[in-house]
């Protein structure tokens, strides 16, 4: 079966594909579940340091990425394996809950695709091997860091702390010679991770200096030096040009189109994770194309 896939491309995107559909069905629950598990944890600290009763109602009893069960979130009905399969569901549902009927976000079958073309895309453009398996580790991180910073502005150091762990141990299996991996070397993962870190924190303080005001938050700091412990410090201005190139574009957008509020912040860690992603793929071509563009 290896041999198969490692001779046919398009069935070993294929198979990703179809793997990646179940894991972005549980990316969901994490993405749901897992900023409620942290409001549970940091709530129940704050009562036990400073008595306070709690504003609003979070779930009681169990409550972590494999219980509950999933339900609907507006009558309660527990939702069978059948209704849960990737994709599929959604559309033999209508897009509706089977029993109250209610509709059900496009966003859940949205993650669930996303995440499968981009675990295809690092299959095909790497092929089967190591270096396909770890790009689709670092995918499968990205996609849920993404989107809970989008919707709660915050990047959960249960995913960016070890993504950065496993980054800077994967170095310490760089080969002695030869560069078109991604294993890098552990010189380069680790200032990679230290100049991701202190080069947001820098920018960081430098804005609050000036304006008085927090600019972005401290998971951004780690998230960049995830990125840097996987990819190198050398990929690190690609990274945040290309990020805050894109933020800029659609922070002004927001506010052109939208009328956003100036004083609402908005998440940096989305454009950081779509950065990364894009330079983990094609940095090198993209850089060279810059500066063919530029000289």
């Amino acid at each position: 079966m290896l041999d198969l896939l490692s001779e046919s491309l398009l069935l070993f995107a294929g198979v990703v594909f179809a793997f990646a559909l179940v894991i972005g069905s549980f990316l969901n629950v994490v993405i749901h579940r897992l900023p409620l598990m942290m409001e549970r944890e940091w709530r129940e600290q704050c009562e036990e340091l400073c008595k306070t009763p709690p504003e609003t109602e979070l779930p009681e009893g169990r409550f972590d990425l494999i219980a509950p069960r999933s339900r609907c979130p507006s009558c309660g009905h527990m939702i069978a394996a059948w209704q849960n399969i990737p994709v599929i569901s959604y559309l033999l549902l209508g897009g509706q809950c089977a029993n109250c009927e209610e509709s059900i976000s496009a966003r859940y079958p949205f993650v669930e695709l996303m995440t499968a073309v981009l675990a295809a895309g690092c299959a095909w453009h790497f092929g089967a091997g190591i270096e396909a398996v770890m790009a689709i580790g670092l995918t499968l991180a990205l996609v849920p860091i993404a989107m809970i910073d989008a919707d709660t502005q915050l990047i959960p150091d249960s995913i960016v702390l070890p993504l950065m762990w496993v980054g800077l141990t994967m170095s310490l299996f760089h080969p002695v010679s030869g560069t078109d991996t991604l294993f890098i070397a552990p010189r380069d993962a680790i200032v990679g991770a230290m100049a991701g870190y202190l080069s947001l924190w820098t920018v960081y303080q430098l804005f609050k200096l000036v304006t008085g005001k927090e600019g972005m938050g401290y998971g951004d700091f780690k998230l960049l030096a995830a990125l840097g412990a996987w990819l190198g410090w050398q990929q690190l201005p690609m990274i945040i040009l290309m990020s805050a190139l894109v933020g800029a574009i659609v922070g002004i957008s927001l506010m052109v189109f939208r009328r956003h509020d100036r004083s609402v912040p908005i998440p940096f860690g989305p454009y950081l994770a779509a950065a990364g992603w894009i330079t983990m793929l094609w940095g090198d071509k993209v850089r060279n194309l810059y500066l063919d563009l530029m000289l």
